[in-house]
């Protein structure tokens, strides 16, 4: 099974790249984020004609998760498994997420999220507490929707470098969102409950990124960073054979600045 991760970063912008690249890359399912469509505009018959079944979960000008799968498409569920209103009944509850950041489904027996994790914007600002905040709901829904010993694989925009290697330059990080020390706990936690960072099993070096941003020419100087990952289960994890950033989809007539990340997985004995 091959599965993929891009933040296209506008699918309506990007949709023609998009249905090249699948007819090129053959992906068995993709995991989309920042889709920034209604679902009511989502292209699902485009997407249906290249033989994919799809799900989206969008809020319109901004965000917005998809999944397609030519393997199959089951159980689609958007948003965080918590979400309700908190009553007397159910104190411990919390508000539906006001943005469209998770979206789940059963892909070919494969338990497949994806994820576009808040950006952050600085230390100081809400959003930072907001994706701390995000980060710790995330790590719930899956102990609550997953079974760590199953077959499952959480994919999408992180918005954090899992470590140095995955920076241009550490130093000009420094007091900057995406490589804290809270956001890479937060990660951590994810992995601690049973998760492999998939492309890492393959790749130790650094300087292999997946986004760049679009000034001062960063993808020709090599200045990027590392947070589109591709976790997976440890009985996934070890079936894992191959994995690739696709550079190839950043460059040419507007691209998104983020590349696809690939990972291809033996089937279970």
């Amino acid at each position: 099974m091959r599965i993929a991760t891009w933040n296209v970063n506008s699918l309506k912008a990007r949709l023609a790249r998009v249905e090249e690249w699948l007819e090129l890359a053959r992906p068995d399912v993709l995991c989309m984020q920042e889709t920034k469509l209604a679902d009511a505009a989502f292209p699902a018959l485009a997407f249906e004609a290249l033989g994919y079944a799809s799900a989206h979960h969008g809020e319109g000008r901004w965000n917005g998760v998809a999944i397609l799968s030519r393997v199959g498409l089951d159980d689609v569920v958007a948003g965080f498994a918590d979400a309700e209103a908190p009553d007397a009944e159910a104190p411990d509850a919390e508000a539906p997420d006001a943005e469209a950041r998770l979206l789940s489904a059963t892909c070919g027996g494969v338990r497949v999220v994806s994820v576009y994790v808040p950006n952050g914007r600085s230390l100081d600002h809400e959003q930072y507490r907001y994706k701390l905040a995000w980060l710790g709901r995330l790590r719930r829904h899956l102990a609550a929707t997953v079974d760590p010993s199953g077959d499952a694989v959480v994919c999408g925009d992180f918005n954090i470098a899992p470590d140095d290697r995955d920076v241009w330059d550490p130093g000009h990080f420094v007091g900057a969102t995406h490589v804290s020390e809270a956001e890479r706990a937060a990660l951590g936690d994810l992995e601690a409950w049973g998760l492999v960072d998939v492309f890492r099993r393959h790749f130790d070096a650094d300087g292999l990124f997946s986004w760049w941003d679009y000034r001062g020419g960063d993808f020709h100087q090599k200045r990027g960073m590392r947070i589109d990952l591709i976790l997976a289960t440890p009985s996934m994890a070890s079936r894992s054979v191959f994995a690739l950033i696709d550079r190839n989809a950043r460059k040419g007539q507007q691209p998104s600045d983020h590349a696809p990340v690939i990972a291809d997985f033996e089937e279970r004995p």
